[in-house]
């Protein structure tokens, strides 16, 4: 494959900036206009010259994520366009320096607002809304776009938060677009985070549209309870939040999980709902969970009657003594390789 620069104009649908206009617009990469970082580099907020704000994800020298699928991953996300997606608005490739431009997010990510430890917790209707969001923006990717995509990183860290706190999936290194009538990949290389992970890809290294599903579910459920998955404790068993979230719904208790005092009944019903949804789509078996449309259609539809979760996938007790290792790599990757694959649109 040639350079992105030399590739025929219908395949890559947004702009190549050029270097120095990048340069100017981060400070020259200052430190001060480091915003994040990842497996693919750090993240810079920067200024064009029109005054529009944007992050610069630059790859850095020792990253492990090589030219080819840069090349992808920019050829991938051109093909998508939905406003539940984050943007990207451009790319740079000079001599050894990869960078892709997107969209500002003003309000960062979504694990800045939703978990108790922060100072600013969301109120149950935004939380609500932004949950639709991200399945609007799943549904797309899996069923309505014209590549379907697996994300394989679905995670409040990756879901961007724009002036009006609107979710936008974000971070499609490890995205995968499925040709054809392919519906299940087993792949050699797992990659991914602990936590959001389907035991059928942790375990057994295969992925589908229901990886993403049990991912949404893991998010839907942190969401209702402000509580993180991996690093749920308590005092009583030693299960994940998966776990509590099922042990509550089999003895009637399921509203206990949510963060919030409920006075009002319509979000009482509403929160409950939310909460067999994500345990149906955290179920073992990946037969057993909704596809994204179905999984909106139950959210938005308070008249559906809905199917009864059966029990989610690693539902065991975690040993005490390695509650310590599940603090320290909630958030940890399995591996910050990008493996994405890029057919054809259809």
């Amino acid at each position: 494959m040639g350079s992105i620069g030399e590739r025929k104009k219908e395949d890559v649908d947004v702009p190549l900036f050029n270097f120095t206009t990048v340069a100017t617009a981060t400070n020259k990469f200052s430190p001060a206009n480091v915003i994040g970082a990842g497996g693919f580099g750090p993240v810079y907020k920067g200024r064009l010259c029109n005054g529009q704000d944007i992050a610069v994800k630059r790859l850095s020298k020792n990253s492990i994520q090589g030219l080819e699928e840069f090349k992808n991953e920019v050829l991938l996300i051109a093909k998508l366009q939905h406003k539940n997606l984050v943007k990207l608005l451009g790319y740079c490739v000079q001599g050894d320096e990869k960078m892709l431009i997107y969209e500002y997010m003003p309000n960062k990510s979504l694990d800045c607002f939703i978990f108790e430890q922060n100072d600013t917790l969301l109120a149950w209707p935004k939380r609500f809304d932004i949950i639709i969001g991200i399945v609007r923006g799943l549904v797309y990717l899996h069923q309505d776009s014209r590549l379907q995509v697996i994300h394989r990183d679905l995670k409040a860290s990756n879901i961007l938060l724009d002036i009006n706190l609107n979710p936008k999936i974000s971070d499609f290194g490890l995205a995968r677009a499925f040709v054809g009538d392919e519906s299940e990949v087993k792949t050699d290389r797992v990659v991914g985070t602990y936590g959001y992970m389907s035991p059928e890809y942790a375990v057994d290294e295969r992925f589908s549209v229901k990886s993403d599903v049990f991912s949404m579910g893991v998010l839907m459920l942190e969401i209702v309870s402000a509580m993180k998955n991996r690093k749920f404790l308590h005092p009583n068993h030693h299960h994940n939040l998966l776990g509590h979230a099922w042990l509550l719904w089999k003895e009637g208790r399921a509203l206990e999980l949510s963060y919030t005092c409920l006075e009002d009944s319509h979000s009482r019903a509403q929160i409950l709902r939310c909460i067999q949804v994500g345990l149906l789509c955290v179920q073992k078996y990946p037969e057993d969970r909704p596809i994204m449309s179905c999984v909106f259609s139950m959210l938005t539809n308070e008249e559906a009657i809905l199917p009864q979760p059966k029990q989610p996938g690693f539902f065991i007790e975690r040993s005490p003594s390695n509650s310590g290792a599940i603090l320290r790599n909630e958030e940890s990757n399995i591996e910050n390789a990008v493996t994405i694959t890029m057919p054809e649109a259809r």
